[in-house]
This record gives structure tokens, sequence and C-alpha cells, in this order.
């Protein structure tokens, strides 16, 4: 208190009558106590580039900026969410490439050679030439494949091979009675 009133600061303060309640005691500033003057003497550390734009643009938080500044952190906001950006979907890439290149080395190993080549269809090869060769190709003869001139006698030996075949598999397991 000062010529019997109290300080502007501490006459802000509200305060509450109620018997539940017992009021602080009055605080005392000491006699040293000076109060800021409303507006700040430029800065002394001596940071003055020669750009001494008004800062007329003042947020909530008393922060006060020049348009061009606030323009200057948003593009370097967005050129670092950009590279954030493009580091993540570089990072996904070399992911599915690493997946990708682990199925076909795992292909690879299951089936040398198989994705090498351009040829993708499994033909078996035929045989040719041989002692035995000519005994398999008339076992497995279609009866359109016969030229009309060896037509009967191809279709006979055929069909005696074929019964043949079928004697065998009823000797080895059994006849059927029907």
């Amino acid at each position: 208190m000062q010529d019997g009133r109290p300080h502007p600061l501490l006459a802000q303060i509200p305060l509450t009558v109620s018997p539940f309640i017992s009021l602080p005691k009055a605080t005392t500033l000491p006699y040293t106590y000076k109060s800021l003057p409303s507006t700040l003497p430029p800065s002394s550390t001596g940071e003055d580039n020669g750009t001494d734009k008004p800062k007329y643009v003042v947020s909530a938080s008393g922060h006060a900026a020049h348009p061009d500044e606030i323009i200057a952190s948003c593009q370097a906001l967005q050129a670092h969410i950009q590279k954030l950006q493009d580091d993540a979907e570089r990072a996904i890439k070399d992911w599915e490439d690493s997946i990708k290149e682990r199925e076909l080395a795992e292909k690879r190993r299951v089936a040398p050679g198989w994705l090498d080549r351009e040829e993708k269809i499994l033909e078996p090869q035929k045989r040719r030439g041989g002692p035995g060769a000519s005994d398999q190709t008339n076992t497995h003869m279609n009866v359109m494949d016969i030229q009309d001139s060896e037509g009967a006698l191809a279709i006979r030996s055929l069909s005696e091979e074929r019964a043949a075949e079928g004697e065998e598999l009823d000797r080895a397991f059994g006849g059927m009675g029907l």
C-alpha cells in the first residue's frame, strides 16, 4: 500500500467475503519496486541485420512477426512435410521391392531357371530312335493316326495288346465275376 491506496495490480485481484474462508494478508511490495514501461526498448543484443521490417501481425500469445516471415516459415514447413512424405514413399517402395525380391528368390530356390526363360509351357520330350522306340509308339498309337492301307492290321494288333494287358491285370488282381 502506498499512500493509503493499494497498488493497481493488487487492486485487480477479486476478493471474496465468506465466513468459511480466511483471507490472506495483503502483500506489501518492497520500496525498490518499479513497474515496467508499456513499451520495451529495442533489443540490446545487437541482432539487427539491416532488414528491420515492422512486425505488425501479432498472435494471441503475443508473438509479433512480419507477413514475409510468416510466409517463409509456412514454405519451410511445407518443404519439410514434402521431404518427410518423399522419404516415407521411398521407404514403402524399398519395403515392397524387398518383399518382391524375397518372393523371387524363393521361387528361384524352388524352381531354378524357370523364371529366367521366356518359355513358360512345359512339354515332355519325345523319344527318338532307340531299341524300344517302335514298341512304345505302337502301344500308345491312336486309331485315327493309322493309314488306310495298314488300318485293319494295326487295329487288330492294338486290340490284341490291350486284351493282353487286361489279362495281366486279371492275373495280378484276380478276375471280376460279372
